[in-house]
């Protein structure tokens, strides 16, 4: 059940209503990917070079006429432009008059990237860069950012280590693996195998496609079989993540990383919008109102899957989100057209 709701409407429950045929938090986090049919986008992309002289590829979509805001958004694991929900959201929102821009994690684009490390769940030295490369570009246009499960918790972490938000005036988190070590174990439980099973697939074959190209002796005490030999998300961060990006072990990167702990020092309006039905998740992961600064709202529902918060019929699905996080945005950055 949805806890008691905050004096402060610091925890919302949140205006979603799964229908009946959807209640699953499986279909809500299938349904979407798998078979609703995409909005129609026209995106350009656009390499930038980074300071260590690795890149990373963002996705412009179509530009306004006269953009009146700029949303820049973080995918999730192994995501990118193609990914259902950030297809649709730039789709979306290009029709509200703003400017929509994907940053995709190094590796993520369809290329390999040119460095031995990669991207996880707390690396924000990157989105920091490409922020502060936007607001140089265009430093009058009002900027927001968005991010999905693996970037939303990626952003929440940023906001929280920079007070001034790098520019930003607002900011959603979708489906955040806010405690990675409980997400870790809750994904490794019944059906929940398969999303991690075909995550992983994705991972260990990019890595292994990495490791044709850079010799990675003296960075990880792995060989090919033993990668191939890998079968949770735990397993990977221990043996690749945490040793490839400084970290002890995958404690010490799930402690480091996890956004909950950040949570507090965010100062800009930040909504998070989390399903208590969440495949990857469990309760854990569900902050209180003490351990949320007074610029975030956590909006809660009982149904939506991940990143799904899918309403309408089996023909006609709507994602909720879409409109949701419209709302949201209009407070800060001014509207241009009606959807």
């Amino acid at each position: 059940m949805i806890r008691a709701l905050s004096s402060h409407g610091r925890i919302l429950q949140s205006s979603f209503q799964a229908p009946k045929w959807a209640r699953n938090r499986h279909i809500q986090t299938i349904w979407p990917r798998f078979i609703q049919k995409r909005m129609p986008l026209r995106y350009t992309m656009e390499r930038v070079k980074l300071p260590d002289n690795d890149f990373v590829d963002l996705a412009w979509g179509p530009a306004p006429a006269s953009p009146s805001g700029m949303v820049v958004m973080f995918h999730g694991l192994e995501g990118s432009i193609n990914s259902h929900y950030a297809n649709d959201m730039m789709a979306w929102l290009t029709k509200a008059g703003w400017q929509v821009v994907l940053m995709h994690f190094r590796g993520c684009s369809g290329e390999i990237n040119q460095a031995p490390r990669a991207y996880h769940s707390g690396e924000t030295s990157d989105p920091a860069f490409i922020l502060s490369l936007l607001n140089e570009r265009y430093p009058a246009l009002p900027k927001v950012a968005m991010g999905f499960s693996l970037g939303a918790n990626m952003l929440l972490k940023l906001l929280g280590e920079n007070p001034h938000a790098l520019g930003l005036r607002a900011a959603i988190a979708i489906s955040a693996p806010l405690k990675l070590d409980e997400c870790a174990a809750s994904v490794n439980q019944g059906f929940s195998k398969v999303y991690q099973k075909y995550l992983l697939n994705s991972m260990k074959h990019n890595l292994l496609q990495k490791m044709q190209k850079i010799d990675y002796r003296g960075i990880l005490q792995i060989s090919q079989h033993d990668i191939q030999g890998i079968h949770t998300f735990r397993d990977f961060d221990d043996k690749v993540t945490a040793p490839l990006h400084g970290y002890q072990d995958a404690d010490d990167y799930y402690e480091k990383c996890s956004a909950f702990y950040f949570l507090k020092g965010i100062h800009c309006p930040t909504l998070i919008l989390h399903a208590l039905d969440d495949p990857f998740m469990n309760e854990n992961v569900v902050p209180g109102e003490q351990d949320l600064s007074s610029a975030v709202t956590l909006e809660l529902s009982e149904h939506g899957g991940h990143v799904g918060f899918m309403q309408g019929t089996p023909v006609k699905p709507v994602i909720w989100m879409h409109e949701r996080v419209k709302r949201f945005f209009a407070d800060y950055l001014p509207l241009q057209a009606a959807l």
